[in-house]
């Protein structure tokens, strides 16, 4: 019995929320894990294969039993197919075999299940086409002053990450901030049913997977889904400047606040230190918010109007605020001989436009070099998208611009005529170019999608930056 009270949870509970079907028990049943990876299983992982275009979990069953797995989702189907084979699992294995119908909705199920076992938890949902794991850092900083917090990890975001994420939740936590992201219809609405946020946050509605939804219209009535299972005890800040501001006020339950400058009476002499971040007056206090750009400002003041709303103090949040940390590939700033913007975690129109307009505000006397990456997800509008973005960078106050690409070839031919630029898509020519261009005394912006690993580049300048994945 004390293994079960130690376990996420006990095992009629677990197989009760995921309406599976037993296929082995076992004795003393727990497990204090969950993974759906089967390297970063435990002693006591509870594992869960899933299915995807590429890979099929499942044959990865053994491997997590040899780390110690006590207990495995199997599908259904895949049980039907191969049930000799996994009747041999079964004998040669101390783990419990549960039988569900899709182990993708089954880890949601399980993981909705544990969230419901802390119902004085205050739980957050942070979503938006972008500034999604800044937000929630800068509320996690600002909360932390006063409360027990866990958030998700990175950016576990998705439809499998945000689950994984909550079963970090302990019984010492006041307070549990994730974020949602999505990379299809629904999802966010799927997820939203897994947390059920009583306080959410939309931080923006953009143009990030435009190739996925088709339109901002869509976009913004899949970001407002965070709201689907609200209440009338329930919360929800929007930014007061979006054009959908006043759509995605409107809903059944709840109580939809918006959140900007004029929102907030608090707030007064906002002054832009460059690099250094903003500096403004909050009440009878000022404050210095050290993460750069007019989008992380609207990003700490989403985190204020939460950070009011749940009674915390002028003192708690000008100290929350002033002890925010840049997350790696999100506006980091490294300060040398050469200073590099480094913001290549994600990228989108909004937020390449974004940084562009940053860089191009600050105050330079050696060169600007904006060296930019290919925006992946945004479909049959990527080609059009990227072109944007060279006009943009055409017009900009960048001495040199460097794309990075298949796709920035469109931004390159739209910009060459009127800027010094260069295009590759060979990682080692744009390595060989930015050592004979950029100088000591120059800023270096790079920024584009994850995936383009353009942190590369800067091994060019002489800089080493901790990857992260």
């Amino acid at each position: 019995m004390a293994a079960e009270i130690e376990s996420l949870l006990g095992f009629d509970a677990l197989v009760k929320a995921v309406d599976g079907s037993v296929l082995k028990r076992t004795d003393n049943f727990s497990f204090s894990s969950v993974a759906a990876d089967s390297r970063n299983c435990v002693s006591g992982t509870l594992f869960v294969p899933l299915i995807g275009q590429k890979q099929n979990g499942h044959i990865y069953i053994p491997q997590a039993l040899a780390k110690g797995a006590s207990v495995v989702f199997v599908q259904r189907a895949e049980y039907e197919d191969k049930k000799e084979d996994y009747e041999k699992l079964f004998a040669g294995s101390n783990a419990a075999f549960i039988a569900v119908s899709n182990t993708m909705t089954a880890l949601q199920k399980a993981a909705g299940a544990y969230v419901a076992r802390f119902p004085s938890l205050i739980k957050i949902g942070v979503t938006g086409s972008s500034g999604k794991t800044t937000t929630k850092e800068i509320i996690a900083s600002i909360l932390g002053v006063k409360y027990k917090v866990v958030t998700n990890e990175g950016n576990l975001n998705s439809e499998t990450g945000l689950p994984l994420s909550v079963f970090k939740i302990r019984d010492e936590h006041e307070v549990g901030i994730f974020e949602m992201g999505m990379n299809r219809k629904g999802e966010i609405s799927e997820i939203a049913g897994v947390l059920l946020p009583s306080v959410s946050v939309i931080t923006n509605i953009g143009t990030a997977h435009i190739g996925i939804l088709g339109s901002k219209d869509a976009i913004a009535l899949e970001k407002k889904n965070i709201f689907s299972y609200f209440t009338d005890n329930c919360v929800g800040f929007v930014p007061e400047n979006d054009e959908y501001a006043d759509f995605l006020k409107d809903v059944k339950k709840g109580k939809i606040y918006s959140f900007g400058v004029k929102s907030n009476k608090k707030i007064h002499d906002v002054s832009s230190y460059g690099i250094k971040g903003t500096v403004f007056g909050y009440g009878n206090c000022s404050i210095h918010f050290p993460v750069p750009g007019k989008h992380n400002f609207s990003n700490a003041l989403a985190a204020i109007a939460v950070a009011e709303y749940l009674h915390l103090s002028e003192k708690d949040i000008k100290k929350g605020l002033e002890n925010v940390k840049t997350i790696f590939g999100r506006n980091q700033i490294f300060s040398g001989d050469i200073t590099l913007v480094h913001d290549c975690y994600n990228a989108n129109p909004d937020s390449m436009a974004g940084a562009i307009e940053f860089c191009d505000d600050l105050l330079w006397k050696g060169k600007k070099v904006y060296v930019l990456g290919d925006m992946l997800e945004l479909g049959k509008e990527s080609a059009k998208e990227h072109e944007k973005i060279g006009k943009i960078v055409a017009a900009s106050k960048a001495d040199c611009a460097v794309f990075f690409g298949e796709e920035m070839k469109n931004a390159f031919e739209a910009c060459r005529k009127n800027k010094n630029c260069f295009w590759s898509d060979d990682m080692e020519q744009v390595k060989q170019f930015l050592e004979t261009t950029v100088c000591n005394g120059d800023l270096v912006l790079l920024k584009a999608s994850n995936g383009m690993k353009l942190w590369r580049a800067a091994e060019a300048l002489d800089i080493i930056l901790e990857v992260k994945a």
